[in-house]
């Protein structure tokens, strides 16, 4: 949810006239898929990436705001914490050079970034949870100054109506108690687009919500918070937890928490968009002057503001998205199990892996999702969040199976053939695939080569965990820096 809001006072008019008005949005939504409103256009996708700030020390660096001044981008912006900064790289078409050409992007962006952030005293860091992290770091007086990321604190806290309860038992636990949003800024991630058409949009959503544990298993890179080892992926639980807005109470009758994987496959985008309307009150109820019946009768294309911003509240791991880019009306599929880095070389085989293989399970003659259960899909993603690499997921035909294994036998295959369907571009899908590949015969992924270098630290040179994180997080970002793919990195 990127969009600016004013610093305003919500009151219980506000939000009666804001949920018709969602309600009026999604009729006229309706309409336009009824009445195909949607051209066809070329296969896009895109690319937004999250990163810390770091100071000389590896510890989180409260200057965004003085580091984008310094960047002066208009392609990156501020995120909820002051040492968070996130770019968005233009779309493409998903053929020819698309990999190769995202790849040069976000290295040229990263590195433009990095050294004006240097200039300010910070360094970039992409990681998915910063191991140096303390909870003092993630306080309310470390959220952005923006009025949007304030108003959104206030009213989940008050929908909440006590503190949020951070639980996470991993090999080690975590049990805390908070009193604002602000552990959500721990968790950075990359977003994966997909531009779809209507009539197939349900097929590559149900599909990559198939897909969302392998994606977790293999690019795990989170498994520190605040000093304790977790998951192998403790973005999951944490970005869950620190934005639920549900108090006991409600969890146990079952309310349906704001970060979500769903409960069910879907025919439709419109499921989505109804869910939201139907399971989640609003949050941030700030209503547009534009009328979207009259904009479409006069034939006009609406924004459908208080849909999108509705939208940009739930958030699912994977989220439909309407825009409106040139008069014309798009839908996306945004991906968001990902955590950042650990390079962007590592980022971009994500990518090619993610694209590929949901490509082929979308456009399937059997489905995935028509053989197995979507409670196998959630539960193969919190597996997979849990133990990372190491997991082992239920597959259709297979039965439980280790992920590597899997991945190595059946998705890599899926994945390439993919790519090729859509025509990128041979040289760039192998050499990106290969990283796949390498992660799963090494066993070593972001979150395997930090716990690994830790234990070492701790065992082999007497370091304290503090120590040990404050050294490992140093070697990750000289490595980081390489550009070098985290299974060729050294852990001794």
């Amino acid at each position: 949810m990127g969009r600016d809001v004013p610093a305003i006072i919500v009151s219980q008019y506000d939000r009666r006239h804001y949920r018709d008005k969602v309600r009026r949005c999604l009729d006229v939504f309706a309409r336009m898929l009824q009445d195909a409103r949607f051209k066809e256009a070329p296969q896009q996708v895109g690319l937004e990436a999250e990163f810390y700030l770091v100071d000389g020390a590896g510890d989180a660096c409260e200057r965004g705001a003085e580091v984008l001044d310094a960047i002066g981008a208009g392609d990156w912006a501020p995120e909820l914490g002051k040492f968070n900064l996130e770019v968005n790289l233009a779309p493409r078409p998903l053929a020819d050079e698309a990999l190769g050409g995202l790849e040069r992007d976000l290295v040229d962006s990263v590195a433009y970034a990095d050294g004006r952030a240097r200039g300010a005293g910070a360094r970039l860091a992409m990681i998915g949870i910063l191991p140096t992290l303390r909870e003092r770091d993630t306080t309310g007086e470390a959220m952005s100054p923006n009025p949007r990321y304030h108003l959104l604190n206030e009213q989940m806290c008050a929908a909440r109506g006590e503190e949020m309860r951070i639980a996470i038992e991993g090999p080690e636990r975590l049990l805390t108690h908070v009193d604002s949003i602000m552990p959500e800024a721990a968790c950075t991630s990359v977003q994966l687009h997909l531009q779809v058409t209507p009539e197939a949009f349900g097929n590559y959503w149900n599909a990559a919500q198939a897909v969302a544990g392998i994606q977790v298993a293999v690019g795990a890179n989170s498994p520190y918070l605040y000093g304790k080892e977790l998951w192998r992926e403790s973005r999951i639980p944490l970005f869950q937890q620190a934005t639920d807005t549900r108090p006991e109470e409600l969890q146990i009758q079952g309310v349906r928490p704001r970060v979500w994987f769903g409960e069910r496959w879907i025919t439709s985008v419109f499921d989505l968009f109804e869910e939201n309307l139907n399971y989640f009150p609003s949050l941030l109820p700030l209503l547009d002057s534009g009328d979207p019946v009259a904009e479409l009768e006069s034939g006009a294309t609406p924004e459908l503001a208080e849909l999108t911003l509705h939208n940009g509240t739930v958030y699912r791991w994977n989220r439909p998205v309407y825009a409106v880019e040139d008069g014309e009306p798009h839908l996306r599929v945004e991906n968001r199990v990902l955590p950042a880095g650990p390079t962007v070389t590592d980022i971009i085989a994500n990518a090619a892996f993610y694209y590929g293989l949901v490509n082929m399970l979308a456009e399937a003659e059997r489905p995935i999702w028509t053989q197995m259960s979507f409670a196998a899909a959630r539960d193969n993603l919190m597996e997979a969040a849990r133990r990372g690499i190491e997991a082992s997921v239920y597959w259709p035909g297979l039965g439980e199976v280790p992920v590597a294994e899997l991945t190595l036998r059946r998705l890599l295959p899926l994945a390439r053939e993919g790519l090729q369907r859509w025509q990128v571009d041979r040289s760039q899908a192998d050499r990106m695939l290969t990283v796949i590949e390498e992660r799963c015969l090494t066993g070593r992924t972001g979150a395997t080569w930090q716990t690994e270098t830790v234990h070492r630290l701790q065992g082999r040179n007497g370091l304290d965990r503090d120590t040990a994180l404050r050294e490992m997080t140093q070697r990750y970002l000289a490595l980081m820096r390489t550009g070098d793919p985290v299974h060729t990195w050294p852990v001794g």
